[in-house]
């Protein structure tokens, strides 16, 4: 493989970059795996070393890690989950261990580092960054929450679960005569309830970013019922509220036969879509070039088909924002 002095629109690389690392934190999230194949396949095309840290930044600390070759990626661009493993840790998020993991990153002649993962793996590769460790950030999780990117690594997948198990819930919902609540995961944000909403047709969704009333969710419910409506899907996203609490309101206040269906984590699980795919492998080679340029303390993100690139900084300070339109667009269609 060759090592390119200069990339095709003329930036010229870093002449240091030697060895790169890459680590996947936080929660996992399909496409994961197609981004560290992408970090490692550039990594070798460009004749850099590319090391696996396992378990994220608690792998790091305790300097888990292992030299990655195309060998080492292959057969995993369809795979859910992550081959690097993850894990949460609270000791990288003192002074000590920030400290601790670049030193580590230095003893093991680590120049780079590509880390995966949410707003606190972000908020870790801006630490390490400060003490001198070339970090860039890609945005991995299934909830969306991430600023400075039209769409996450694993979103797509998640959206397609959650879809899928709609059709099949209105299925048997539709055969019973029945009123389904479905919980979805999200933690804050509202893009998974409110997309697959739309998609599936949900007669309500419910979202932290949208002021909700109950009695309006009843109103519209007797209303179908009015009009012949048999059965109805309530969607709602994990920062609401418990859906068997709000399964439970809507059984007390009409007398009618209520299932709850929370999804949890499957919606994590399984082989990624294609965006996902192609999504991540584009993530993961533009990380790789932006190390080579010299680039540090930024995150790689999407804006219409377009790859941009950040500051860490900026992103971290930015406010996640939903286009309210849509909701509104499914508030309109499930009249």
């Amino acid at each position: 493989m060759r090592r390119m002095a200069e990339r095709e629109h003329g930036v010229v690389t870093e002449p240091s970059l030697k060895r790169i690392g890459v680590l996947t934190s936080g929660g996992d999230a399909p496409g994961m795996n197609a981004a560290i194949r992408a970090v490692v396949r550039k990594g070798v095309y460009h004749g850099l070393d590319v090391v696996g840290i396992k378990h994220g930044y608690a792998g790091l600390i305790r300097g888990e890690m292992d030299l990655l070759d195309l060998g080492s990626v292959a057969d995993i661009i369809q795979r859910g989950g992550t081959k690097l493993f993850t894990a949460r840790c609270e000791e990288f998020k003192t002074p000590e261990g920030q400290q601790k993991g670049a030193e580590i990153l230095r003893e093991h002649g680590i120049d780079g580092l590509v880390v995966i993962g949410g707003d606190g793996s972000y908020r870790g590769a801006r630490a390490l960054s400060h003490l001198g460790v070339k970090t860039i950030g890609l945005p991995g999780t299934i909830d969306n929450d991430i600023p400075g990117t039209d769409y996450t690594i694993g979103f797509d997948t998640a959206l397609n679960t959650v879809i899928e198990a709609i059709d099949k819930i209105r299925d048997t919902a539709t055969s019973h005569e029945r009123t389904y609540v479905v919980e979805v995961m999200g933690r804050n944000a509202g893009d998974i309830a409110m997309i697959a909403g739309l998609a599936g047709g949900a007669e309500s969704i419910l979202i932290p970013e949208y002021p909700f009333d109950i009695d309006q969710v009843l109103i519209k419910l007797r209303h179908g019922v009015n009009r012949g409506k048999r059965h109805s899907i309530i969607l709602v996203a994990e920062g609401v509220g418990h859906g068997m609490k709000i399964g439970e309101k809507i059984a007390e206040e009409t007398g009618w036969e209520v299932r709850v269906t929370v999804l949890g984590h499957l919606q994590r699980g399984g082989s990624p879509t294609a965006f996902d795919r192609v999504l991540a492998s584009r993530m993961g080679a533009m990380a790789v070039d932006l190390l080579l340029e010299g680039h540090t303390s930024k995150v790689v993100g999407i804006r219409g088909t377009k790859l941009i690139a950040t500051d860490i900084d900026e992103v971290l300070e930015m406010k996640h924002e939903i286009d309210l339109s849509i909701y509104e667009l499914a508030g309109i269609l499930s009249i």
